[in-house]
């Protein structure tokens, strides 16, 4: 049936779909991830050269506040994200279910559209 192989061909482009935001999500928490460590790196310079460590300090450099606020954004954009992973893995889980079940009933349909040829050579003759 024509009607189930295009069932089959769209459930396989959504798990793909699925899959390619999946990968995105983990590339952009690791960019994150990559980025946040820098400024870590940054802070403890600037924090070195002032030798001031105490965030409350008066003298606490501006450039380490900035670079630990921008930090902070970035782990909490990184915490957001992994929520959107999690989601984005269940929808992936669901699409696949929903993949194999369209399989499933192609295999189905494809098995009974099969002619078969031994009952008919038995009855002829």
């Amino acid at each position: 049936m024509k009607t189930r192989d295009n069932l089959v061909r769209l459930k396989q482009f959504q798990v793909n779909e699925k899959r390619r935001q999946l990968l995105q999500l983990d590339m952009m928490i690791a960019e994150f991830e990559r980025m946040a460590n820098e400024l870590d790196v940054q802070i403890l310079a600037e924090e070195k050269k002032a030798g001031i460590t105490d965030i409350s300090h008066f003298a606490y450099p501006t450039f380490a506040k900035a670079a630990r606020q921008r930090r902070d954004n970035l782990h909490n954009s990184q915490q957001d994200l992994l929520q959107q992973r999690t989601m984005a893995e269940n929808i992936l889980n669901e699409a696949e279910a929903e993949l194999s079940k369209a399989e499933a009933l192609e295999s189905r349909d494809a098995k009974n559209r099969e002619p078969d040829t031994g009952l008919r050579s038995a009855m002829i003759g």
